[in-house]
């Protein structure tokens, strides 16, 4: 049985940002690839911030608390969320993930362009809460590659590839919502795709 929160999930409503500073929304299914075109972005374009999540999920192996994640427990996730310090916040595949609001707001203020990863969910309250967020959909080519992709980590059982097959669906249908919608088919075409996109 799912725990009741303090509050429900959703963002902070804040002033909307500076213009000097831009955030970046970016989403798409789990699988898709995001983690790893925005790992060369980053790699590319040292002067984009990257906002580093949190989560209740245990780390993958390679994964390091703080570069990839801010690895928490429910109870401490839960304290934080009770305290507003999440810019947005949602639960995906049985943990929850949220984006800590202080570093997000001190970045885009002093001028940064600030990238978020982020769930579906978290994208949808950003846009509601900051209007002027440059929000990009990545899709996969089809929804058989997808699903070949998210069985090729060989990181979930059977019952988390099928739910995030399931949840992939529904976020696929959301793609239009967005500002772009980019094609992860060929990887340094996409992430020259986006390169224009954002640095035009």
């Amino acid at each position: 049985m799912m725990q009741v929160l303090p509050i429900q999930s959703g963002a902070t409503t804040t002033k909307e940002f500076p213009s000097s500073g831009r955030l970046i929304v970016l989403t798409g299914p789990s699988g898709v690839g995001k983690g790893t075109l925005l790992r060369a972005l980053l790699q590319r374009h040292p002067e984009l911030y990257y906002s580093v999540s949190m989560t209740t999920r245990s780390p993958r192996p390679g994964e390091i608390n703080g570069k990839h994640y801010y690895f928490v427990s429910r109870a401490k996730f839960e304290q934080l969320v009770a305290q507003r310090e999440f810019l947005e916040w949602a639960e995906f595949a049985g943990n929850y993930y949220g984006t800590p609001r202080e570093a997000v707001l001190n970045q885009v203020g002093s001028g940064k362009l600030v990238v978020l990863e982020i769930e579906l969910e978290g994208a949808r309250q950003i846009r509601t809460s900051f209007p002027s967020a440059h929000s990009i959909f990545i899709l996969p080519p089809s929804f058989d590659e997808l699903e070949k992709r998210i069985r090729g980590r060989a990181q979930d059982s059977e019952a988390a590839i099928a739910r995030r097959l399931q949840r992939a669906q529904e976020e696929i249908k959301a793609a239009d919502e967005f500002d772009i919608k980019i094609v992860n088919d060929d990887f340094e075409t996409t992430v020259k795709a986006l390169e224009a996109d954002l640095f035009g």
